[in-house]
């Protein structure tokens, strides 16, 4: 009987404790959340979205679109025309849109695609490619450049 309570109470403990130990937030998880935090306060827009068909990442699963990080900047006084480009081999290559925008080049590391509409620029990109946050100042120069082309 006395060996019973032992187990009963060390399998409580370890419960307890493996709880504990569950709730912990992943380095990488918190690492994303500081990096979004930093972003809306530079005035960036971050979220997460279902990714467009025409950026051409692959599906999660048969039936369920990959979700993807997108970055954008809201320019009030804008009227920016309706633009869509996947970024291959670091430029920029036209899906639908005005040419002047076609072989743009990217320098930024994980950009997927930008696309452009009314009074919003935006960026679709892997936020695993830039953990540490090193370019958000970059992306956002870089998405009122191309408001200004």
């Amino acid at each position: 009987m006395e060996n019973t309570g032992i187990w009963v109470a060390l399998a409580i403990i370890i419960f307890v404790l493996g709880s504990i130990f569950g709730l912990r937030v992943s380095p990488r998880e918190k690492a994303l959340g500081l990096m979004r935090e930093k972003a809306r306060n530079m005035g960036l827009h971050p979220r997460l979205v279902a990714a467009p068909d025409w950026i051409k990442i692959p599906m999660a699963t048969e039936s369920r679109a990959s979700m993807v990080a997108y970055y954008s900047v809201l320019i009030p006084e804008a009227r920016l025309p309706l633009m869509r480009a996947r970024v291959v081999d670091q430029q920029l290559e036209l899906v639908h849109g005005e040419e002047k925008f076609n072989h743009t080049p990217v320098a930024l590391k994980g950009i997927y695609a930008i696309d452009m509409q009314a009074n919003c620029v935006g960026l679709y990109w892997d936020e695993e490619a830039d953990l540490k946050a090193t370019q958000l100042d970059d992306i956002k120069a870089y998405l009122h450049s191309l408001a200004e082309l």
